[in-house]
């Protein structure tokens, strides 16, 4: 069933998700993720095909920006983070070793990157303002961050420090995506201006509340355990049911982390938006 279709069915809006890639068209790709080396030269070769012109994409945003309009639509803005797109480059484990070998080429990444997506928010916020930005990192799996605190102020923070501020600018606040257990890493984001998190995977073994209790501003979005979708509506409920005292501490949407598992059926999930309107009633009443 077309996704349209679904929102209708079940009387919800359609959210949209703007995405923005530095990397333009014909940029050299491997096979692979990153580059198999990415030296100062090599960034020399490919900057031309990177951080593409923001006309286009203005005027690929114009139809969910009118139904945004409309109140049909939730509509939010993703830029890649100073975490995830050197991994894009340089290839996951090169990454983690160019925070060692090659920190004076991930800063030059990161400022330019930070430079795009500064023009791109505010070319954004001439026509519309987003409910939300993200910031694309997975920074984190299931035992905590990839990366200590050390290298996120070093190589990191500098540039949340200067892209923040501008979605601030045009009235919409940045939550940071980030998979695995975050609970690490919110002091970290606080500090740097992140109003949020999301997935808040259940499966990483988070603790959302134990993150309320130590952060009661911080936003989270996820938390649901998607693994108990096709055990039942009993188990569905269940697991509304824990995450009933967070929804009345506010700041917090249950979700399923990224997306539906294929064992579920069409009426189980149809069971769990109905248990979903349900519980967001009751979780608004604090």
């Amino acid at each position: 069933m077309p996704r349209e279709d679904v929102a209708a069915h079940f009387g919800l809006d359609v959210m949209q998700q703007v995405r923005v890639d530095p990397l333009g068209p014909g940029c050299p790709a491997p096979a692979s993720h990153g580059a198999p080396r990415m030296t100062g030269q090599d960034y020399d070769a490919i900057r031309p095909f990177l951080y593409p012109p923001v006309d286009a994409l203005i005027e690929r945003m114009v139809p969910h920006i009118a139904a945004h309009e409309r109140g049909e639509t939730v509509l939010w803005l993703t830029v890649d983070g100073a975490f995830w797109y050197p991994r894009r480059l340089f290839g996951i484990q090169n990454h983690f070793y160019a925070f060692f070998d090659h920190p004076g080429l991930m800063h030059r990444m990161n400022q330019d990157l930070a430079d795009h997506s500064i023009e791109v928010i505010r070319r954004v916020g001439e026509v519309f303002t987003p409910e939300f930005v993200t910031f694309a990192e997975d920074m984190s799996y299931n035992h905590g961050p990839m990366l200590s605190e050390a290298m996120f102020d070093e190589l990191l923070a500098p540039y949340y420090l200067q892209v923040v501020p501008v979605i601030e600018e045009i009235g919409s606040m940045l939550i940071v995506d980030s998979d695995g257990d975050v609970t690490e890493m919110v002091p970290w984001m606080e500090r740097v201006g992140a109003r949020g998190v999301l997935p808040l995977e259940r499966q990483a073994g988070v603790d959302g509340m134990a993150i309320r209790e130590a952060h009661p501003e911080f936003i989270m979005v996820g938390h649901y355990d998607k693994m108990v979708m096709n055990r039942g509506e009993a188990a569905i409920r269940a697991e509304f049911e824990r995450l009933l005292p967070l929804m009345r501490s506010g700041r917090f949407i249950p979700s399923v982390d990224h997306q539906t598992p294929p064992g579920v059926s069409f009426e189980e999930y149809h069971v769990y938006t109905r248990l979903f309107a349900e519980y967001a009633a009751i979780g608004a009443q604090r």
